[in-house]
């Protein structure tokens, strides 16, 4: 999730270019850059890590000519890791383009332009867009043909801006998948675009939010848009803060609501008809592999700890979790047929870390299924997935841990083609039921309004029992790990079948039972399980697909032919069911008390 501006106008347009990138490097800040286009003329500059880097290099530059245009960008890495190579934007012979997402065919792309003697400086999946430009446009002559075809050739989730010294009064711009604004500036032949709304504060008053498949052409004699008859206008919120979380509250729950977009580009160029493919993976890793060992801390724990299921059902190859804490100390038996898996949203967790550099120190093969590039663990493991949730500016995780886990079920399934456990049907129903994740991620209105008004029943008695069963478990636990980060009430998730062996003893009328209870896995196992909770008074709030006439609140979800479906929707009612009752509690949702964000010390 990165950000883009881009401006054509009178003031001083680096000024512009800069401050819009503050506004937005909250979007990402592995590397920023900024090319500045007057009279055939571009200047760059690009710089490693935060955006004050980038401003000192500026600075040191002597800078002072002015310039008509420009265009920007703050980097979340994806393809390739954070160096000024990979930085945006990005060049070809006489033009640079800035690029916010994923284009999935970027290989079969650079590989055609190879051939006909394009060379490569980056490891990014965006330089192929600004080559197969100047490929159209040395053919064409015509800029706005070049851009309409090389949009054409690009498969993914994008927004572009590109400026070029065949056409340096023009800036071109795209939008499929990846958010895009362009604006009508204050001041007379003014043009602004950027990735959100705080960056246009200010500046502007009219806006249009492009559609997926919209772009078109911009210059001081104003836009073009390629389909103008459907383009409409808007006007601008007044606050940046609430810019920033565009229109939500409070960042846990605009990432809530992003979880079914992240997850998408989590799915990008990995998922096809009958495989997945992971490009970082070497084919030989599971030679030798006898055993699976997962290591992680709270939420990548229960990540995890939901994975062990997969890795077991679909892999057929033994899994064990282990709290990274723990691990460290226990002087565990480790052995060269073990692959060492390590979870982590920042990729920077201490005891996460430590556990890592144990298996390496053994000799154990190892990934870290990260969302950070260039992260301390991807440095040390063997291998590194990125999860691409983009930043998440909450405390307490909510996209880190539906991307971890889907990664996991890719990965499930990529050792499962692998080993030849899984037949072909099965692999297949696997990868229809991944597709089908976004949707099943998707906030409905009645959702949120269900738990909205029920959240105002739970906000006191002596606890909470979450409990489920098989993968079910682990997101009892993640349930109630939420309600406790941010509503500071006391919850527990369990495994429906150990009620009876103790923790039902608390069970009465002050005790609430947050049954997650799924049609397509042992439903009338933990049906059982509720029931017997029911009889000794504990107030019962069931989530299920199917009405259970014993439950005191009932939050329906719909019917779905895959328990992880039914996984992943019932994630989202517990997110914003922890989050609507820390609300009415009265907490800072976003900064729980005693929590960071990265656990970076034991």
């Amino acid at each position: 999730m990165c950000g883009i501006v881009g401006y054509i106008g009178k003031q001083k347009t680096v000024d512009i270019l800069l401050d819009g990138l503050k506004e937005l490097e909250y979007r990402g800040y592995d590397s920023a850059g900024i090319a500045l286009l007057n009279c055939e003329k571009i200047s760059v500059y690009k710089a490693l890590g935060k955006l004050s880097n980038l401003e000192e290099k500026i600075q040191h530059s002597n800078l002072c000519a002015s310039y008509d245009l420009g265009i920007g960008h703050t980097r979340w890495a994806t393809h390739g890791k954070p160096t000024e190579l990979n930085a945006h934007p990005h060049l070809g012979e006489y033009s640079y383009v800035v690029h916010n997402g994923i284009i999935e065919n970027y290989k079969e792309l650079k590989e055609e332009l190879l051939s006909h003697g394009h060379k490569f400086v980056s490891q990014t999946d965006t330089e192929v867009i600004v080559h197969l430009f100047e490929y159209y446009q040395n053919q064409f002559n015509d800029c706005t043909q070049a851009f309409q075809s090389t949009i054409k050739r690009l498969e993914g989730a994008y927004s572009i801006l590109l400026i070029s010294k065949a056409c340096p009064h023009s800036i071109y711009f795209f939008k499929h998948g990846s958010p895009l604004i362009v604006a009508r500036g204050n001041n007379e032949n003014e043009v602004l675009f950027a990735s959100s709304d705080a960056p246009l504060i200010g500046l502007c008053s009219e806006v249009v939010y492009l559609e997926d498949g919209f772009g078109g052409v911009a210059s001081k004699e104003g836009i073009v848009f390629f389909n103008e008859a459907l383009v409409s206008w808007s006007s601008l919120p007044t606050s940046k803060q609430f810019a920033q979380k565009e229109g939500f509250r409070f960042f846990m729950e605009k990432e809530i609501y992003e979880q079914s977009n992240v997850v998408s580009d989590t799915m990008l160029g990995r998922i096809f008809d009958n495989s997945i493919a992971f490009d970082e993976l070497n084919a030989s890793l599971m030679e030798g592999i006898r055993e699976i060992k997962i290591c992680a801390c709270g939420t990548s724990y229960h990540a995890g700890l939901t994975a062990s299921y997969l890795f077991e059902r679909l892999a057929k190859v033994k899994c064990s979790v282990e709290i990274a804490s723990e691990f460290r100390y226990k002087e565990p038996l480790l052995s060269n047929d073990t692959l060492f898996i390590v979870i982590s949203q920042s990729g920077e967790t201490a005891d996460t870390l430590e556990a890592l550099k144990m298996a390496k120190k053994n000799g154990l093969k190892s990934i870290v299924v990260c969302n950070v590039d260039n992260s301390s663990m991807t440095r040390v493991a063997d291998y590194a997935i990125l999860t691409r949730a983009g930043i998440e500016k909450g405390v307490a995780s909510t996209k880190a841990f539906s991307t971890q886990v889907v990664v996991l079920w890719m990965l499930a399934l990529y050792f499962a083609k692998y080993k030849k456990s899984i037949d072909t049907q099965t692999l297949q129903n696997e990868i229809h039921a991944l597709r089908e994740v976004p949707s099943a991620l998707l906030v409905t209105n009645s959702v949120h309004e269900r738990t909205k008004r029920l959240s105002k029943r739970y906000l006191h008695g002596h606890g909470f029992f979450f409990i489920g069963r098989d993968v079910f478990f682990p997101l009892a636990l993640e349930g109630a790990l939420k309600l406790k980060e941010i509503s500071y009430l006391h919850a527990e998730g369990y495994p429906a079948g150990e009620m009876k062996h103790g923790p039902i003893a608390l069970a009465d009328p002050e005790l609430f039972t947050i049954a997650l209870m799924p049609q397509n896995l042992l439903y009338d196992k933990i049906k059982s399980n509720v029931e017997e909770l029911s009889a000794r008074d504990s107030t019962i709030c069931a989530i299920s697909p199917l009405s259970f006439e014993l439950a005191d609140d009932f939050i329906p979800t719909n019917l779905k032919n895959h328990y992880m479906l039914e996984f992943f929707e019932m994630l989202v009612v517990l997110q914003l069911f922890s989050m609507e009752i820390s609300v009415r509690l009265g907490n800072d949702v976003d900064m729980p008390r005693n929590l960071a964000k990265s656990v970076t010390v034991e």
